[in-house]
């Protein structure tokens, strides 16, 4: 797992670069929020090829107990990926719903999450 660290206002993101699937469970997202926010990060970038798929599978209640964790360190998180090749419009719902906010979001690009990382 490689730390690319990108510039969003007055503060930095920390955009995760890892090969394969970097979070499998809940602890493991856990364990790399807690390096980051170690390292003074607060702003996440994680690219959805490196969380495991049933993340993508609301039933499992993967999403719901990471996203838990992120509310309860006041992080804010950026997952980029194209989640129209997941099926389910709970899902879609969902994405539609996070990206309202501002705590997480799902984004297309590395562009797009420094963009709204900076606001």
């Amino acid at each position: 797992m490689n730390i690319v660290a990108h510039q969003t206002g007055n503060s930095q993101a920390a955009e995760v670069v890892a090969e394969g699937i970097l979070i499998h469970n809940p602890d493991d997202a856990l364990q790399v929020m807690m390096d980051l926010a170690y390292q003074d990060f607060d702003k996440i970038i994680l690219h959805e090829e490196n969380i495991i798929p049933d993340f993508f599978d609301l039933k499992t209640g993967v999403a719901g107990e990471i996203l838990q964790k992120v509310s309860n360190y006041k992080l804010r998180l950026v997952i980029i990926g194209e989640f129209a090749k997941y099926p389910g419009k709970s899902l879609r719902d969902f994405i539609y719903e996070s990206n309202k906010g501002k705590q997480v979001n799902f984004l297309d690009s590395l562009t797009q999450a420094i963009e709204r990382l900076s606001k």
